[in-house]
Formats: C-alpha cells, structure tokens, sequence
C-alpha cells in the first residue's frame, strides 16, 4: 500500500495527489528509467552501485545532468521520505526518472524530472525463501542485445506481459529470452546458475538489465567463482542450482524449471554471505 508522500523535483507531496499532465514524457513515451532500492534501518544498501547505474543510465538517453544530481543528494532525498513516512526500518524505494514535458519523440530540452516513492517492507525479505521458485520461459516477446537493453527503462511492456504471463501460468517467475533464444533476465531479477559449484550468469550483452544485486555479487569475494556466460534452456535444465537476484530480495533460488527440481545449499550459502556483508 502507499504511504503517505512522494517526493517530486524535491517537493514531498501527499501520494494520491496528481502531478502528471498528458504530455509527461515517461507517459507519452516510456523516455526515461528507475532505480529500485531498498532501505534498511535508515540506510540505502548498495548506494554506491545504484548511483553508478543511475549514472549510467543519464548517460546513456543523453540527459543534461543537474550539478546537484550526486549519490549523497539522492540518499538524502531517499532517506528523507522514508522517515516522513515512517518507513526507515525497512522500505522499498523506486526513484523514477524521465525527461521534461515537450516535443514529440524529439524533446524541448534534456533536463530530467524525478519522482520517489517508498513502501513498507515485510522483514520476509530478509530471509532466503523457504519454497524454491516454479519457473518457465515467457515464449511471446524477446528482448533485443543493444546498448538501452540493460537499462530499467519506464517502458516495461515485456516484463508485464511476462509477469502476466506468469500468473497464468501459476509460476513465481517468468524468464526472458533475447532475441537469439538464449536467458536475458527475468520479470524482476537477473538470472543465475550453478554448475559442478560455479555460478554463471549471462552478460549485460545478452539483453537483461543490468542489475545491482548482479553487480554486486560479480564484485565480491565469495567462496565461490562466479563467470559471465551465455546461457540457453539447456543450461538450465542441466544446472545444478538456479537461483534469481535483485535488489529487494537478494537470492531467490529455484526449485522448478519445466521438468527439472533444484536444491538451494549454494543459494543458501550465498544468503548469509550477503546477509552478513550487507546488513
């Protein structure tokens, strides 16, 4: 459920109130991104990588970036509503940018506009899933290898209609294939295997987002190797461990992909390191 406030360009207002006219660019267009993010008694995990992809991302869609846009602006925005809302202990963050009214594909000017919003957390996230995940592959869309295809665009159709694919399919989670049949990503998480105790997990070029929670383990020191490699549905029916991550869950691990059941010891090893390192 909501809270109580937003904040938009720096103003908190009260959340059920309008902000948009009909010319809003992300609306119009889906012509910007966002970050989600996860606040933990009062602190923004994973700071540092979320900006450096926000960053990225400004970058990228070739927006005029504010001198004031830095990472301890955006945590003090973030750390600011949260409390406002009585959220501080443990919230859900999204931090939503897009680009100033005008123009029709091409804009007016490149200034970004931003909105964020927090909700409340159930403490389940902290902990690793107790059932393992039933899985499958959305077959409807693929998702194109380019250089916008690692950004959380607001533009969100193929991870919808996979998502709504999945609840049709009663499974927790649909995986995205790029354009070439091989694992991009999934509605909300990067995907990740385990094969004979490595971790493999397919690169940003193969078309998923380029995720935090993904970066950050490929960063870290962890009791395991960890590679970047393309994988197609062989490799995951032939895996021994699947397991899913994103910033508000952590690990999700798999426990049913088609005809195939998975254990979680690597999963579950990987939960306490994070736990510990992050926490």
């Amino acid at each position: 459920m909501q809270v109580g406030f937003l904040c938009y360009n720096g103003k908190y207002i009260p959340a059920a109130d309008p902000i948009f006219t009909a010319d809003n660019r992300s609306f119009r267009y889906g012509d910007g991104f966002f970050e989600t993010l996860k606040v933990y008694q009062g602190h923004v995990l994973l700071a540092d990588l979320h900006f450096e992809r926000l960053l990225a991302s400004l970058h990228l869609l070739h927006f005029d970036i504010p001198a004031n846009f830095t990472k301890a602006f955006f945590v003090k925005q973030i750390t600011d509503l949260c409390a406002k809302n009585n959220v501080s202990h443990l919230a859900r963050v999204r931090l939503a940018i897009f680009r100033s009214d005008g123009g029709l594909y091409d804009p007016v000017n490149n200034l970004p506009n931003y909105i964020i919003q927090c909700w409340e957390l159930s403490k389940s996230v902290l902990e690793l899933n107790q059932n393992g995940l039933v899985i499958d592959i959305f077959p409807d869309v693929k998702k194109s290898c380019d250089k916008l295809s690692s950004i959380k665009s607001n533009n969100c159709l193929p991870y919808v209609m996979a998502a709504m694919y999945a609840k049709q399919h009663r499974l927790n989670e649909a995986i995205l294939l790029n354009q070439y049949g091989r694992v991009a990503d999934s509605t909300i998480a990067n995907v990740f295997i385990v094969r004979n105790k490595v971790l493999y997990t397919p690169p940003t070029s193969e078309g998923g987002v380029c995720g935090v929670m993904r970066k950050y383990l490929l960063q870290t020191e962890l009791p395991f190797k960890v590679e970047e490699r393309a994988l197609d549905i062989d490799d995951l029916e032939m895996a021994d461990e699947i397991f899913l991550t994103n910033a508000i869950y952590g690990i999700r691990w798999v426990g049913v992909f088609r005809d195939s059941s998975y254990g979680n010891a690597t999963a579950a090893i990987l939960h306490e390191v994070l736990h510990e390192g992050m926490l």
